[in-house]
């Protein structure tokens, strides 16, 4: 195996401190390949930058180096959910405090020009300024499963919804008897009869189209097949990983795996339900002007999980009886459908996040493992 790469880099502020300066924080700018880091003291004052191979040779020597410089702080990591999360795993293990870097000033970016010990040193300031303070997830766990499954079924899904309108698309110009017998069709009488369709020497249009609109509907049976597998699979990892979740109305494994991929391995990273409640773009910011008094919902977010949480709300507000109650109470003092909803989608995310701690702490108990907390103060 060849030796770790780690190479120097001039350091953006001329001379250096001596080594040794107490609080070292390293702020890293990952990428494919390699990663770029600086480190600077408490002060802020550079101490050198270096690069070093995405690699575990090249984790190993960054830490290296790090520790090389004085008593190591903190390390600052751009995209720890991406190119960061192989670093972020060997920091985690080594037990080296970490944390997610994923703003840009642009204005800074704009003034000061870009380039990787930059964005580096950006990094490390960030988390200085205490705008850099996130715990990235583990992926190490159930949830990295969860998630890799979910990425598999959701390309599924669109490869499937795909296949179909291309196939009703191809309708549009077949020939007229063909047309004719198929566009009545519902999608699954018109898959199975696509499927059975002959497929005679390709030397017509229409011989052409009946061979493609096979093919588009095998490819679909074939999809459906697919995403069956995973749907099985996600529902037993979704039931061994959060049952008191699941166990919860209008919560079935796809809302389950969505809130699991959002919390991560590490769900005692989020310091709140608040918190949580803001990550998954459902939390109330003021929206007021003059004397009105009103609020909104964040726009921010986990996109995928705010849609799984409003499913969640509009299933609960048609079927759960308690909700039902909930709804005719606030609709007789006053609010509109929307500021409901958003209390409901608000009340849904606090249940989700307590059954997320519950069930996390139920696996840290029963694997035997003392509990950590991972969210710094």
């Amino acid at each position: 195996m060849s030796a770790p790469t780690l190479a120097s880099i001039p350091s953006t502020h001329g001379k250096a401190p001596a080594v040794g300066t107490p609080g070292i924080i390293i702020g890293v700018d990952t990428h494919k390949h390699a990663h770029v880091a600086v480190a600077l003291n408490e002060l802020g004052v550079s101490l050198g930058a270096c690069r070093a191979a995405a690699t575990t040779d090249g984790y190993r020597a960054l830490l290296t180096w790090a520790h090389a410089l004085g008593p190591l702080r903190a390390f600052a990591v751009e995209g720890t959910g991406s190119y960061g999360a192989g670093l972020a795993s060997f920091l985690r293990r080594h037990a080296v405090q970490t944390v997610e870097v994923s703003g840009v000033d642009r204005r800074k970016r704009r003034r000061d020009g870009k380039d990787d010990t930059l964005d580096a040193e950006a990094a490390a300031r960030g988390f200085l300024a205490g705008t850099a303070s996130a715990v990235p997830k583990a992926a190490d766990g159930l949830a990295e499963m969860i998630r890799q499954l979910k990425v598999a079924r959701d390309t599924a899904v669109k490869a499937r919804a795909a296949a179909i309108i291309t196939l009703k698309t191809l309708l549009v110009n077949a020939p007229p008897e063909l047309r004719e017998e198929l566009e009545p069709m519902t999608d699954a009488p018109l898959l199975a009869r696509c499927a059975r369709l002959g497929t005679p020497a390709l030397d017509s249009p229409a011989a052409s189209v009946r061979h493609a609109l096979r093919a588009l509907a095998r490819r679909c049976r074939y999809l459906s097949a697919e995403i069956a597998t995973h749907d099985a699979a996600l529902d037993q990892l979704t039931a061994a990983a959060v049952p008191t979740l699941r166990a919860a109305f209008g919560i079935g494994p796809d809302v389950a795996a969505e809130m699991v991929i959002v919390a991560g391995d590490n769900p005692e990273r989020i310091r709140s339900e608040a918190a949580f409640a803001k990550l998954c773009g459902v939390c109330p910011i003021p929206a007021s002007s003059g004397m009105t008094n009103r609020h909104r919902l964040f726009r921010g977010g986990h996109r995928q999980a705010n849609a799984a949480i409003h499913r969640v709300a509009m299933v609960r507000r048609r079927w759960h009886a308690p909700t039902m109650t909930y709804v005719a109470r606030r609709t007789a003092e006053g609010l509109t459908k929307r500021d409901i909803l958003r209390c409901l989608k608000r009340f849904v995310a606090r249940e989700i996040y307590r059954a997320l701690l519950s069930d996390f702490r139920a696996r840290v108990t029963a694997n035997g493992v003392p509990e950590v907390r991972t969210a710094y103060s």
